[in-house]
């Protein structure tokens, strides 16, 4: 299978790139430096399997970006903002929302089936079930809505696939992935998934490693059964220990 890997320069993109070729699978990686800079990660060096494009899904030309998705299997998104004042508060806008809404355009107009693997967060709720918070959780995710951009953005983008996109797309399949708490770590440990959250994002966040998450996405593109039983669905990713 071949992968089109977007934000693969972040934390959790380049672990992705990396789970995907050690699975034998061939990846193209979108990068935003120059595929022979020298501040590349390791993960995105060249190797057998891996193409690098450098540039953005926002910013590619059309006939451009329709090439790179041309001959995917697979396209998973890890974009997000950079944890800074300038990340959280400034441009670009809505990164996460409007490169997938592109990114789905696209794949509908080269016309192939796609699976299409996002990742959101924990705190990002599935339009499709009725999945309760306490009033205090509700109070800051709604002033989270105003003053920063991330959570916003992911909410965007995870309505986009559950109401545009929806289960009867004649060639987007798709699964988001909700993560809680993302830490670091170099050991692959056992993580458990769960159709809702069990903890308050908020309040009583668990941990999931980002290398973990990577595992979980490499999975759904290239287990089938994996990918029958959450296609079209929000899974909640924990560390087992936490979960």
């Amino acid at each position: 299978m071949t992968t089109l890997v977007v934000g693969a320069t972040g934390a959790t993109g380049r672990l992705l790139v990396d789970r995907l070729l050690a699975r034998g699978e061939t990846v193209r990686a979108l990068v935003r430096k120059s595929p022979d800079s020298p501040d590349l990660p390791e993960e995105l060096r060249a190797r057998d399997g891996l193409t690098l494009v450098q540039g953005t899904v926002l910013d590619l030309p059309e006939a451009e970006l329709q090439g790179l998705v041309r001959g995917c299997d697979a396209v998973a998104s890890c974009l997000g903002h950079n944890l800074s004042f300038g990340g959280v508060f400034g441009p670009p806008w809505r990164l996460v929302a409007r490169s997938l809404e592109r990114l789905c355009e696209v794949v509908t107009t080269v016309g192939a089936p796609t699976r299409v693997v996002l990742m959101s967060s924990t705190g990002v709720r599935n339009p499709d079930l009725s999945e309760t918070i306490s009033l205090a959780q509700h109070l800051v995710l709604a002033a989270l809505r105003v003053v920063i951009q991330p959570h916003p953005d992911n909410e965007r983008a995870a309505r986009h696939l559950c109401s545009r996109i929806g289960q009867d797309h004649p060639v987007i399949d798709w699964c988001t992935v909700r993560p809680d708490g993302l830490v670091d770590t170099d050991e692959l440990c056992d993580y458990v998934l769960h159709e809702s959250p069990t903890r308050s994002a908020i309040f009583d966040a668990g941990k999931v490693a980002r290398l973990q998450v990577a595992d979980l996405m490499s999975r759904l593109v290239t287990d089938d059964a994996l990918w029958a039983e959450w296609r079209g669905r929000m899974p909640v990713v924990y560390d087992a220990a936490t979960g």
